[in-house]
């Protein structure tokens, strides 16, 4: 399985998770209760990976101060792309970052959307869980 099938596949498993297409119809945005936590896109011509092919890219919601050491271990995390960068990081998908450690980006940018939530939509999310 590639990476962007492995990525689509563990932002659709979070509970309450849609697919949505506002910008066109092959970038996908994923949203918990209608806020958004991931943005999926490909073959942007300025985001490029080491080998400078234009890979899938994954915008996730990130803690300020976590976004920027992220920034300074990952050569593939930018900052967010057409996102506000303070809290927001794009996710070069070449294959440089372990899977493992993608998910955990997934993970903690839909519990930072959720936290900002109502108790009663949380509380609903949380049950799933």
């Amino acid at each position: 399985m590639d990476i962007q099938t492995s990525v689509q596949q563990y932002l659709k498993s979070k509970p309450a998770t849609l697919v949505d297409f506002p910008f066109d119809n092959v970038t996908e945005v994923y949203k918990v209760k209608g806020k958004m936590f991931a943005l999926l896109g490909s073959g942007k011509d300025h985001i490029k990976a080491p080998d400078n092919s234009t890979p899938y890219y994954l915008n996730l919601k990130c803690d300020p101060d976590e976004a920027l050491m992220l920034r300074d271990i990952f050569p593939a995390i930018i900052a967010g792309y057409h996102m506000n960068k303070k809290h927001w990081n794009t996710v070069i998908l070449d294959g440089s970052i372990p899977q493992g450690e993608i998910e955990r980006l997934i993970d903690n940018s839909f519990d930072l959307v959720v936290s900002k939530m109502t108790k009663k939509d949380q509380a609903s999310i949380l049950l799933h869980l």
